[in-house]
């Protein structure tokens, strides 16, 4: 089966459909990668250009690589954003493209600022920075999105449906949101990287966070590891408060996943709706491709029903 990977730019903005690409690729090479910047300066221009500078500064042009997989047939689907997790990438989602693509629904992976291919630094980024990097992509499709995370890619997710810029949202085993701020906790500078979760070593044969995927599958994780910022975590741990979602929200959670299990969304202020993935680890809920095509199809249906 074949698959479209298109990504064009029409009139200064971000516009897959019109101008396609004529070359047809097989499923595994239908990732293709574009470079594109937002440059507020510039009246809601994109910038398409490898020779402009990268300023450490927030608030001038930065670069954000983005991973489109299109549907393998013309639906009236909207567009699926996904949104990695902390100290890793957008190569994450690539069996999930997959399955989306063969299921009707193009999906658009976005490497967060400093992460993957996209340029810029994680030293100081917000958890607010994270979202206005979703934020800027979702504004520039020709169609509200549904918002996909993992992990601190969920609440991302969540902090952009907030904003009325998605019409469902889908955490995996997503970081919590918060009803009340913790203004004790102390909001420090820094980078760290993918040790913090228990990964130190490139070797995929000793990952004891990965125990339900393959060495395929494992290898594909530790090669999209990246720094992360020590400003977002510290965020996340003084709490990002969403008082409410105008739009569905489904949390997935992974039966072998020790760090984020079903039992820790008790205590959720935002009304969800649940699912199981029987099987799962954190990371398989991602990557673990003999679990993703139930969990995918379950995924998929409640789409279907929530965001059509």
């Amino acid at each position: 089966m074949e698959a479209k990977a298109t990504m064009v730019m029409c009139s200064g903005k971000l516009n897959p459909t019109c101008s396609p690409l004529n070359s047809r690729i097989s499923l595994p090479q239908c990732l293709y990668i574009a470079y594109y910047w937002f440059c507020p300066s510039m009246s809601d221009t994109w910038c398409h250009s490898n020779k402009m500078g990268v300023s450490p500064m927030y608030n001038v042009p930065a670069m954000e690589a983005v991973t489109v997989v299109r549907s393998f047939n013309l639906s009236e689907r909207p567009p699926v954003l996904l949104v990695h997790g902390s100290a890793n990438s957008a190569a994450v989602w690539q069996f999930w493209q997959e399955v989306l693509a063969q299921r009707g629904w193009s999906s658009y992976a976005v490497d967060l600022r400093g992460h993957g291919k996209s340029l810029g630094s994680v030293d100081g980024a917000s958890m607010s920075d994270y979202a206005d990097d979703v934020a800027t992509v979702a504004k520039d499709l020709s169609e509200i999105p549904v918002v996909m995370g993992w992990s601190m890619g969920g609440l991302v997710a969540m902090i952009v449906a907030a904003r009325g810029l998605a019409r469902a949202c889908v955490g995996l085993a997503p970081s919590i949101p918060a009803s009340t701020r913790d203004e004790r906790v102390r909001i420090r500078r820094g980078v760290f990287g993918p040790e913090e979760y228990g990964i130190t070593s490139k070797n995929p044969v000793n990952q004891l966070a990965m125990p339900d995927l393959d060495l395929e599958e494992r290898l594909i994780a530790l090669n999209a590891a990246s720094s992360e910022s020590r400003t977002a975590w510290d965020d996340r741990k003084a709490g990002i408060v969403i008082p409410l979602l105008p739009c569905p929200l489904l949390v997935v959670t992974g039966s072998e996943d020790r760090d984020w299990p079903r039992s820790r969304y008790a205590g959720m202020h935002l009304p969800a709706e649940y699912l199981e993935s029987c099987g799962s680890s954190h990371w398989g809920l991602v990557l673990n491709r003999r679990l993703l095509p139930q969990t995918s199809s379950r995924v998929v249906g409640w789409l279907d029903a929530n965001a059509t």
